[in-house]
């Protein structure tokens, strides 16, 4: 499991600097419904390994959280059209 100073270290990450190669395809991650809302959190970033950078194809993609608005998997959703 990641802890929380882990995933403050991931969002210090710059999108210029960061290495593609080390970032999980968003197409790749599968969103398991049926668990409940904690353990799909847990799955996902299991699968994304760090939920503020991914790939989706050969794009980049930086994500910001809010505690109000889309949720992140409304979002994905979204990128993959």
């Amino acid at each position: 499991m990641i802890t929380s100073k882990q995933l403050e270290e991931m969002k210090k990450n710059d999108l210029l600097t960061i290495n593609p190669d080390d970032l999980v395809d968003i197409n790749d991650v599968v969103i398991h419904t049926d668990l409940p809302k904690e353990e799909r959190i847990a799955d996902f970033i299991r699968q994304i390994k760090n939920p503020y950078f991914f790939k989706c194809g050969n794009i980049v993609v930086e994500c910001v959280f809010s505690q109000t608005g889309p949720t992140l998997e409304e979002r994905i959703n979204e990128f993959r059209g």
